[in-house]
C-alpha cells in the first residue's frame, strides 16, 4: 500500500502538468500565438435577458482599419464552445468573432421560452450579437456575417428577418450550418423549418442582397429533407440530387423547374438589386452532431466567408489549427480523471480518511462455468431491457411538465432505470450463485457502517470540489476548459449546479453507484483474462451494448439504405444523444475500478461519477424558465 501513495502523489503532480499544458496550450492556440485577445463578455438585451459570448479580437483589427466580424451560434443541447472551430480559425484569418450562448445555454440566462418576452422559440442571440459587434469600433460595419450550427442556424434565420425589419439592416452574409435556408415566402418556413412542411408558399429569394450558404451534411439526421408532390420524405442523402429546395436555393429563390441542375462545393454569383451576391451548398460526408467538430465544415466556413468578406490574413482554408486546441483540450480532461484518481488515493493516506482505505489491494477473483453464464445471462438481460427502454423513457421524461432541462432529465431517467434493472439482476445472481460460492457482502464493500458512508460522501464532495476548482481557474485565466466533441467539462453557475444536484443527481446515481458495484464487487474476476484492465474492458463493453446496438441500427441502416432506422418525431435527437456516453462510461470506469481497488468501497467511485456526469450534462444542454 506504501507504494500506492506514493504512486498517488506523483500522479496527482503529473494530472496537475497535463491540466496546465491544456490551459497553456488551449490558450496559445486559440489567441493565435498572442495576435488574438480571448475574453468573456455578458451584456443585456432589449428584452431583458443576459447573453453571454466569448470574443475574438485579432491585433489587426483597430479603429482605423475595422475588420469584418461574424457571429457564430452553437446548436440546440449545446453552447458557445462548441463553436470553438469556426472561432479560431475565422479569428486567426483577422476576423472579429462572437462566439454566443443561446439563452437557456452556457452562462446565458434562461430564457421563458413558452412566454411572450421576446424569445419563444425565436433564440435571439444571433442577432443581438450582430447588434453587438456593430456597436464596436474596430468592426466594419458592412462586413458583419452570421453563422449557426443547427438551432443556431435558425437563429441565424430569425436574425434575417429582424435585420430586415429594421430601419439600418447589418447583417450581410449568412452561412446555415446543418438547418435549411427560407426557401419559400411561406411563414412555416421562416426558421429553416422547411423540412417537413412540405412544399408550401412561392419559392423565393428570401435573404436579398446578402451572400448565403449552407452547409448541409450528408447524413443530417433532421434537416435537408425533402417531401415530395406524391407525399414521400426523401431524408438528408436525397437533398442535392432530388430537392427542389437545394436547387432553388442555388438559383436564389427561383423556381429550378427546367433551370441547369446546380452542384454542391461550387460558390454561385447573381446580381440581386446591382450587388454581387454568392450562393453555395457545401455537402460533406457526415452527420449532424459532426459538422461542428469537423475540417469539411470549417473548410467550408472559411471559404464561404473568404468569398463573402475578403480574408485580412491570406491562409489556405486547409490550414488548420483547431484540432490542436481540441487534442489539448482532451488532455486536460485526461488529467481531469487522472487528478479525481489521484487526489482522493491521497487522501485515503490522511489520518481523517484513512479508514476508507482497505488493507490490500483487490485482486480479480476466480470464476467457474456457472458465473461466466450467470454474467451472460444479466448481461442479456440489462442490454436488451436498456436497448427497447430508452426511447419510450427518455420521451417520457422529457414531457414531463415540471423539467427545466427535459433531455437531460429523460436521460437520466433511463439511466436510473438501467441501474434499478442492474440492482434486480445482481440481487438474482447473489442468492442463486454468489451466496452459495461463498460471496461475503460485508467483505466485497456491498454493505458497509453508516458512519463509513458518511465519510465516503465527504470524501466524494471534496473531491469533487477540487476538480472542479481547476475547471474554473482554466476557465478564468486561460478561458478555456476540459472537453472532446460534445462532451465538455466546462464552469458552470449557481442555477446549473442546482438542476444538476437536483433531480438529475439523484438519477444518475442510482445508476452509476450502481455500475460500479457491479463491476466491482459483483464482476470483478478473471472474465476477459487476469489482469483488472482486461476484465474493466469486457465490462465497459457489456456497459455500452445497449448504446452500441442503437447507434449500429440508426446510422447503419442511414448508410445502408439512406434512410434511418427511427425518423419520427424527436427520435433522431434522442439517439444522437447517446454518443457522448462513449467517452463517459469509459471514464467512470476507470474512475471506478481504481478507486475500488484501494478502497473495496463500490460508493465512492459511484458518487464522484455520478454527480459529475450530472454536472456535465447539466452545463451542455438547454434550460427552460417554468414560471
Amino acid at each position: 500500500m506504501e507504494r500506492v501513495k506514493k504512486r498517488s502523489k506523483r500522479f496527482l503532480c503529473i494530472s496537475i502538468i497535463l491540466m496546465f499544458i491544456s490551459m497553456i496550450g488551449v490558450s496559445l492556440v486559440q489567441t493565435n500565438g498572442g495576435h488574438v485577445s480571448v475574453k468573456h463578455i455578458y451584456w443585456e438585451t432589449e428584452a431583458g435577458i443576459g447573453i453571454s459570448a466569448n470574443l475574438y479580437i485579432p491585433d489587426n483589427a483597430s479603429a482605423k482599419h475595422p475588420a469584418p466580424a461574424v457571429v457564430t451560434s452553437h446548436g440546440y443541447l449545446n453552447n458557445k464552445e462548441m463553436q470553438d472551430s469556426n472561432s479560431v480559425e475565422l479569428s486567426r484569418r483577422g476576423y472579429v468573432v462572437l462566439a454566443v450562448d443561446q439563452p437557456g445555454c452556457g452562462e446565458s440566462d434562461i430564457a421563458d421560452y413558452a412566454g411572450e418576452n421576446g424569445t419563444g422559440f425565436n433564440f435571439i442571440s444571433v442577432y443581438q450579437g450582430a447588434l453587438e459587434l456593430s456597436r464596436l469600433p474596430y468592426v466594419d460595419k458592412e462586413k458583419i456575417g452570421v453563422t449557426g450550427h443547427s438551432m443556431g442556424g435558425m437563429s441565424s434565420n430569425l436574425a434575417v428577418l429582424a435585420d430586415d425589419a429594421s430601419e439600418a439592416p447589418i447583417i450581410s452574409a449568412v452561412l446555415l450550418n446543418c438547418i435549411d435556408a427560407m426557401y419559400t415566402d411561406s411563414p412555416n418556413t421562416m426558421g429553416g423549418l422547411a423540412t417537413l412542411a412540405g412544399l408550401d408558399g412561392n419559392y423565393a429569394n428570401m435573404y436579398n442582397t446578402r451572400d448565403v450558404g449552407i452547409i448541409a451534411s450528408k447524413y443530417d439526421e433532421f434537416f435537408q429533407q425533402t417531401m415530395t408532390e406524391s407525399g414521400t420524405l426523401l431524408q438528408a442523402p436525397y437533398y442535392m440530387d432530388e430537392s427542389y429546395y437545394a436547387q432553388s436555393f442555388l438559383h436564389f429563390g427561383k423556381d429550378p423547374s427546367g433551370l441547369e441542375t446546380r452542384k454542391a462545393d461550387t460558390i454561385y454569383h447573381e446580381t440581386i438589386s446591382g450587388e454581387d451576391a454568392i450562393r453555395a451548398i457545401f455537402n460533406p460526408v457526415q452527420i449532424h452532431p459532426w459538422s461542428h467538430f469537423s475540417k469539411r465544415s470549417a473548410t467550408a466556413t472559411i471559404t464561404f466567408f473568404n468569398e463573402a468578406f475578403g480574408s485580412p490574413v491570406e491562409l489556405p482554408a486547409s490550414n488548420q489549427i483547431w484540432q490542436l486546441k481540441e487534442a489539448l483540450n482532451f488532455v486536460g480532461m485526461i488529467g481531469f480523471v487522472m487528478f479525481i484518481i489521484s487526489f482522493a488515493t491521497t487522501l485515503l493516506y490522511t489520518p481523517y480518511f484513512e479508514k476508507l482505505r482497505a488493507n490490500e489491494i483487490a485482486t480479480a477473483r476466480k470464476t467457474n462455468k456457472n458465473g461466466i453464464l450467470w454474467f451472460i445471462f444479466g448481461s442479456a438481460i440489462s442490454t436488451v431491457i436498456g436497448a427497447l427502454s430508452y426511447q419510450p423513457v427518455v420521451e417520457f421524461g422529457k414531457n414531463l411538465t415540471f423539467t427545466e432541462q427535459p433531455m437531460i432529465f429523460g436521460i437520466a431517467l433511463w439511466a436510473a432505470l438501467c441501474g434499478v434493472i442492474s440492482i434486480a439482476v445482481m440481487c438474482a445472481s447473489y442468492k442463486i450463485y454468489g451466496k452459495a460460492t461463498g460471496l461475503d457482502l460485508n467483505e466485497i464493500g456491498v454493505k458497509m457502517p453508516l458512519k463509513k458512508l458518511g465519510k465516503t460522501l465527504l470524501l466524494a464532495a471534496v473531491v469533487i470540489a477540487a476538480a472542479y476548482a481547476w475547471v474554473f481557474f482554466a476557465d478564468y485565466f486561460f478561458v478555456s476548459d476540459f472537453r472532446i466533441w460534445n462532451v465538455g467539462i466546462k464552469a458552470f453557475n449557481a442555477n446549473t449546479l442546482r438542476m444538476a444536484l437536483f433531480p438529475h443527481a439523484f438519477l444518475f446515481l442510482i445508476f452509476y453507484i450502481t455500475y460500479s458495484a457491479a463491476s466491482n464487487c459483483f464482476n470483478f474476476n478473471q472474465i476477459g483474462g487476469k489482469h483488472s484492465w482486461s476484465n474493466n474492458l469486457v465490462l465497459t463493453i457489456v456497459a455500452l451494448l445497449p448504446i452500441l446496438i442503437l447507434l449500429a441500427i440508426q446510422y447503419g441502416t442511414y448508410v445502408a439504405i439512406g434512410h434511418m432506422a427511427w425518423s419520427n418525431n424527436n427520435a433522431p435527437m434522442n439517439i444522437a444523444q447517446l454518443w457522448a456516453f462513449l467517452i463517459i462510461i469509459p471514464g467512470a470506469s476507470v474512475i471506478d475500478r481504481v478507486l475500488y481497488k484501494i478502497t473495496k468501497n463500490p460508493y465512492l467511485a459511484g458518487i464522484i461519477t455520478g454527480v459529475i456526469v450530472a454536472i456535465i450534462s447539466s452545463t451542455n444542454t438547454t434550460s427552460r424558465f417554468l414560471g
